[in-house]
């Protein structure tokens, strides 16, 4: 294998020391990055003729360009480094969680005197409690809504002084339990909140007793109203608690693991044990596991799930040894209080069944999920050919772009552009512009200057791309097989303006979707193109309508954001144009800033500590 010079010299200088490598292509990108005790032995592992690697490996291997190093003090340094890189770079060839941008957790909002709940994806050091992650949102809601009729909780904005005329229509039906009114003083409803969290812990025994202590005291006081709200409150945890399976007679607090393989496919399933009951499970699928060995998909799945997981528990019990466990376990240790984590591979016995039933789990899974994949590829196939069939094209329209336009008021106005391929949106794709050129809510021109720029990207594409060491945007590069713009008649006339300009005209199919009857417009066409109801193609135009909209819309409110906190920052002393852009990149949000650590906006370049602190109070 031939080593470039400037690879050579890398390898030549690299210490003796712990650390994390990252290996980058010729554009720069990430694409792998690892961990090593002695940087020196393992980087220069890759490039040694004789090394037996993977498939996978050697392709990597061939990309490499460059390789930027970070030296650690320790073993455990650079396992949680590794960690935190791979999460955000999300490298090609690691092992990585699937989709994770960042999975939803319940939040209990503790800091405050009468605590709410809310769903959210990011954990911070607030005081708050965390519950999660979990891989669905839906599953989340519907988790709420059981708890919110078991334990009816606050979720309106006002001000609890207790002393409110009258409360909402959800005290009525018994969905909040009223301290707006005062119908619960602050002591109990905390109680109550406190409840629920052991709710959510699996630990219902405690609370079980105690209500029904009070039940019995409240009987004994003659207040049978309370005896009686009491009794059902009871009756409604048993109900849910009849439903969780007791499969231990031990009460460690035990997560149990499983691996399933197919297709190039890997699919984690988790079983989530509290208290001898089990209380949930999710599943996971996980990317780059090709040539990967099952120990080495498990000793990253147990990195990057416990790295963001809101409770480590006793014990872990897996279907075989993982790579590195020693220094995992004691990177977990770390992350728990108590009792030391026991992690576990069972040879027999009733833990080696429910590893084995976790398995079987997993195996279901995953074949439940190759046939809605099928089902689902099936059905893209369908609506590609009615679209092929309906727009009269030679072929099926592989890839299709979309584009819209969202701004308030002409203000922060973007332009969205989403790319489907194969039916399937490719969000890598994507690409947001910020229009420069148009004052005022002017969509139709906002809709000319994205188009221009993005063909513009194209024809630069195409004169770079026999450059040696110039890898192509696949954005902008390729041109689609058809071209939606959101907005019917006006936006496909300035469509067809833009695509004459930039003597493109018969490379692919151009429509315009108006807003109001899902009409599809045709270049010199009077006549509008529909779409038969609840037909295939007439779903994947709505769902790459509504991915543009969304897109746009999401850009937009970043912008308009983004506008606001600068407007904020500029206020504060001291605090100049490039640290203000640093702060934003680095943040994104006034909320961001504000649950920051001062030591962590101090960690900008040329923001002291002091200053640090001067932010945080004058954005408070």
């Amino acid at each position: 294998m031939e080593i470039s010079e400037h690879i050579t010299g890398i390898l030549n200088t690299l210490p003796d020391k712990p650390g994390c490598y990252l290996m980058k292509d010729a554009a720069g990108t990430i694409i792998y990055v690892g961990k090593a005790i002695n940087l020196k032995n393992r980087v220069r592992s890759y490039f040694h003729e004789s090394a037996d690697h993977a498939f996978k490996t050697r392709q990597m291997v061939r990309k490499i360009a460059d390789i930027d190093i970070i030296v650690v003090n320790s073993e455990l340094e650079a396992l949680i480094l590794e960690m935190n890189l791979i999460k955000e770079h999300r490298p090609f060839y690691n092992v990585r969680l699937k989709d994770d941008k960042r999975y939803p957790y319940i939040k209990i909002h503790w800091a405050d005197d009468f605590p709410k709940l809310s769903i959210t994806r990011l954990m911070v050091e607030d005081g708050s409690r965390y519950f999660g992650p979990y891989t669905s949102v839906w599953a989340v809601h519907q988790t709420l809504d059981i708890l919110r009729k078991i334990f009816p909780y606050l979720t309106c904005a006002r001000e609890i002084t207790g002393k409110d005329p009258r409360p909402c229509l959800y005290y009525d039906i018994k969905l909040c339990s009223g301290p707006c009114i005062g119908a619960i003083d602050k002591a109990s409803y905390r109680q109550m909140i406190d409840d629920l969290s052991k709710f959510l812990e699996g630990r219902t025994d405690p609370v079980i007793k105690r209500l029904q202590a009070e039940m019995q005291s409240a009987s004994e006081n003659l207040n049978y109203e309370r005896a009686a709200a009491l009794r059902d409150q009871i009756q409604s945890i048993e109900h849910v608690v009849q439903r969780q399976k007791i499969i231990s007679d031990d009460q460690k607090d035990t997560d149990i693991i499983a691996l399933a393989r197919t297709n190039g496919e890997a699919c984690v399933q988790i079983f989530f044990v509290r208290s001898g009951k089990l209380i949930g499970r999710e599943y996971f699928i996980l990317e780059g596991t090709e040539d990967e060995k099952n120990e080495a998909i498990l000793k990253e799945f147990i990195k990057q799930f416990y790295s963001q997981a809101a409770f480590i528990p006793n014990r872990v019990l897996l279907p075989t040894e993982v790579e590195e466990a020693r220094i995992i376990k004691e990177w977990l240790n770390t992350r728990r209080s108590g009792e030391k984590i026991e992690i576990q591979v069972p040879k027999r016995g009733k833990n080696k069944s429910l590893v084995d039933m976790a398995t079987e789990n997993a195996v279901e899974t995953l074949k439940a999920l190759e046939t809605r994949w099928k089902a689902d590829k099936d059905r893209q196939h369908q609506a590609l050919a009615e679209l092929q069939a309906a727009l009269n094209l030679p072929e099926p329209p592989n890839r299709i772009e979309c584009y819209d336009i969202s701004n308030t008021m002409g203000t922060a106005s973007v332009g969205s552009m989403v790319v489907f391929e194969q039916g399937v949106a490719n969000k890598k794709l994507y690409r947001r512009f910020n229009i420069r050129s148009v004052e005022g809510p002017d969509d139709f021109a906002s809709m000319e200057e994205v188009l221009r720029r993005r063909f513009s990207h194209y024809h630069s594409a195409q004169a770079e791309k026999d450059l040696p060491g110039k890898t192509p945007d696949l954005s902008f590069s390729i041109l689609p097989d058809l071209l939606i713009v959101d907005g019917g008649k006006g936006q496909l006339g300035r469509a067809v303006k833009v695509i004459s300009e930039q003597e493109l005209e018969g490379r692919f199919a151009l429509v315009g979707l108006a807003k109001q009857e899902e009409e599809l417009f045709l270049p010199g066409q009077s006549n509008s193109v529909r779409l038969e109801e609840r037909s295939q193609g007439l779903y994947l135009i709505q769902r790459i309508r509504d991915e543009a909209h969304r897109f746009a819309i999401t850009a937009h409110r970043s912008r308009r954001g983004k506008i606001g906190l600068m407007s904020r920052l500029d206020t504060i002393p001291g605090l100049g144009p490039a640290r203000r852009k640093e702060l934003i990149l680095r943040f994104g949000s006034i909320e961001a800033i504000l649950a920051a650590k001062p030591e962590e906006i101090a960690g900008i370049k040329g923001i002291s500590l002091e200053l640090a602190q001067q932010i945080k109070a004058q954005l408070e």
